[in-house]
C-alpha cells in the first residue's frame, strides 16, 4: 500500500511530464546540439556560433532593450500595483467595483488595444490632432525614443490590475489582530506598513515578481502588432530578433542566441531566489 501510494502521484504527472519532455526539454537540447553546428553543412564549429551572436550589433541591441524595459517595468508594476492593492484593501465599501474596473484592461485583446493606441499616438492621432489645433507640430511618437515610454506605459495599464489582485490576496491574509495590537502600542499608519505588512508580504512580492518577471516577456506582441518586424530602436526587443532571424532560417545564430538568453534567464531567477532567502 505504501509503495502504491509513492507511484500514484507519479501516475497523475505521468501525461504532463511526458508532453513537456517531448516537445519542449528534448526540442531545447536539440537546441544546443545545433549551437554547436554549421547549419548548412552540419560541421561541429565549438563556440564559433556563440562568438557570432556575441558580436552581433542587433544581439546587443535587443538584449540591452529587453534588459532596460524588464528594469524599469518591473519595480515599477510591483509599485503601482500594490499602491492600488493597499488603496482598494482600505476603501471595504466599492472594492468590488475598484478591482473590476482595474481588470478591465486584461479582458481587452491586445489587437484591440493596439488599435487604441495608434489611435492616439500615431502620426495622425488625436495627440497630434490636438496639437497642430494648438499651432505645434505633428509628431510620429511610434518612430523617435518616445516609443519605448509608450511601451512601458501599455504593460503597466494591462498588467497593474493582475498583481492587484494577488496583493490583495497577500494582504487578505494578514491577521487584523496584529494591526489593533499595533495601533494599540501607538503605531502610526506607516509604522505598521513597515514592520507589519511589507514583512508578512514578501512571500507575494516573491511570487507577483518571478510572475511580472515571466509576463515582462509577452510585451512583444504590442511592439511587433504596432511598429512591425523593425520597430524604433528603443523597442527592438529579443523577440523580435527571433523572429526575424527564423523567418531568415538562420537557425545557428538563433539557436546559439536561444541557449544565451535561457543562461540569462536562468541566472536572473537564481538571484531572485537567492534574494528571496536572504
Amino acid at each position: 500500500m505504501r509503495r502504491n501510494k509513492n507511484i500514484t502521484p507519479w501516475l497523475f504527472l505521468a501525461p504532463s511530464l511526458t508532453g513537456i519532455t517531448v516537445f519542449v526539454l528534448l526540442p531545447f537540447l536539440d537546441v544546443i546540439r545545433r549551437s554547436f553546428y554549421d547549419a548548412m553543412n552540419n560541421s561541429f564549429v565549438g563556440l564559433s556560433n556563440y562568438r557570432t551572436v556575441l558580436t552581433n550589433d542587433a544581439f546587443r541591441q535587443a538584449l540591452s532593450n529587453t534588459a532596460r524595459f524588464i528594469l524599469v517595468c518591473l519595480p515599477l508594476l510591483l509599485f503601482i500595483s500594490l499602491l492600488l492593492a493597499l488603496l482598494i484593501h482600505s476603501k471595504k465599501k466599492y472594492g468590488d467595483f475598484y478591482k473590476t474596473s482595474l481588470l478591465i484592461p486584461m479582458a481587452i485583446p491586445t489587437a484591440s488595444m493596439v488599435i487604441l493606441w495608434k489611435l492616439i499616438f500615431h502620426e495622425n492621432g488625436l495627440i497630434n490632432g490636438m496639437v497642430l489645433k494648438l499651432g505645434g507640430e505633428k509628431t510620429d511618437f511610434m518612430n523617435t525614443d518616445m516609443a519605448f515610454t509608450i511601451l512601458v506605459f501599455s504593460y503597466l495599464w494591462k498588467n497593474a490590475g493582475y498583481d492587484m489582485i494577488l496583493w490583495l490576496t497577500g494582504l487578505n491574509g494578514i491577521d487584523t489582530s496584529l494591526y489593533e495590537a499595533a495601533g494599540a502600542d501607538g503605531a502610526g499608519a506607516f509604522q505598521r506598513f513597515r514592520y507589519i505588512t511589507l514583512p508578512l508580504l514578501s512571500p507575494a512580492l516573491f511570487m507577483i515578481g518571478i510572475l511580472s518577471f515571466v509576463n515582462s516577456f509577452k510585451v512583444f506582441r504590442e511592439a511587433y502588432l504596432i511598429s512591425g518586424n523593425y520597430p524604433q530602436e528603443s523597442i527592438y526587443m529579443l523577440q523580435h530578433l527571433f523572429n526575424n532571424w527564423f523567418a531568415a532560417l538562420d537557425i545557428q545564430k538563433m539557436s546559439a542566441a536561444a541557449v544565451l538568453s535561457v543562461l540569462l534567464f536562468m541566472a536572473v531567477i537564481l538571484l531572485i531566489l537567492r534574494f528571496d532567502k536572504e
